[in-house]
């Protein structure tokens, strides 16, 4: 399988990251041999390079971001933002770069030239832990099983971030009906009511076969939401963003949590809670959050 364990990161994030890969090799990638590749809006300085080389004998690259998969388009009418900058009262409201993050992983992570040839990749972030031996290649599970999408967390997401977000996917869906698979999750996106319920899968970890992303649904809707301009007057992440497009575009049985994987990230955890599975991990199962309100 042509897959690489993926991160988007800064030069600051070394040592959280430096701990993420030794995790990551210990518990996995030291079998499977898998190559990482690390992503900057800005080159990463030689210290970085060297800080994470060390650590692997996979293959390691390092890429930058081009200016329009990082920056604000122009059709951004920029007094608006400022004003959202402002006045917003939610985590990262007042961040530019956030926002260009959410916007990056949602609509371009996956047109990098670096990822131009794989099939599948695993993100990764700083300072995250993985608390069981993985002794199974997910990849190839994902293939020969023919699933699109992988993940470990679920949550609700703060909903001032995404106010507009249910109604401009909806919008879409009505120009694109037959986009919508037959067998999707759409119920799983809805309260009892009927009203989108801000669920989604927290996508700091996730497994994805890259068809999905590069596929013309997907890549519709992203330029649908990237024009309404949510990703800036609101705060659109990029898990409500892959959650809703996977619940809607793929089958239910394309997705797949991976119950068998323990997770941490910071404030988070995820803890396998099989007898069989428990053996191989060092965490607290009734310490698990697999679905909470962010």
């Amino acid at each position: 399988v042509k897959a690489a364990l993926v991160a988007l990161v800064r030069n600051t994030d070394l040592l959280g990251m430096r701990q993420t890969i030794r995790q990551i090799e210990d518990r996995f990638n030291s079998r499977f041999n898998y190559p990482y590749i690390f992503l900057n809006d800005v080159p990463f300085t030689e210290e970085f390079k060297a800080g994470v080389r060390i650590l692997t004998s996979a293959n390691v690259s390092f890429g930058e971001l081009d200016s329009e998969s990082w920056g604000m388009p122009e059709w951004i009418d920029r007094e608006r933002f400022e004003v959202v900058k402002r006045t917003a009262r939610y985590p990262h409201g007042g961040s530019d770069s956030y926002r260009k993050m959410c916007r990056f992983q949602s609509g371009f992570i996956h047109k990098h030239p670096l990822l131009a040839d794989l099939e599948f990749y695993w993100r990764i972030e700083p300072d995250v832990e993985f608390f069981c031996d993985q002794e199974y290649d997910p990849f190839v599970y994902m293939k020969e099983n023919g699933l699109k999408y992988g993940w470990v967390i679920g949550m609700t997401e703060f909903m001032d971030t995404v106010a507009t977000l249910w109604n401009t996917t909806m919008g879409f869906i009505a120009e694109h009906p037959g986009m919508v698979s037959p067998a999707n999750l759409k119920r799983w996106l809805l309260d009892d009511a009927g009203n989108y319920n801000g669920c989604h899968f927290w996508t700091n970890f996730e497994i994805v076969d890259l068809s999905f992303y590069r596929s013309p649904e997907y890549e519709a809707y992203f330029q649908h939401l990237d024009r309404a301009g949510g990703f800036f007057y609101e705060r659109w992440g990029d898990a409500p963003v892959h959650s809703i497009a996977a619940a809607l575009f793929l089958n239910a049985s394309q997705t797949h949590w991976f119950e068998d994987i323990g997770y941490f990230h910071p404030a988070v955890a995820k803890c396998p809670s099989g007898s069989n599975i428990r053996s191989k991990c060092v965490c607290d199962p009734q310490r698990s959050f697999v679905e909470k309100s962010y």
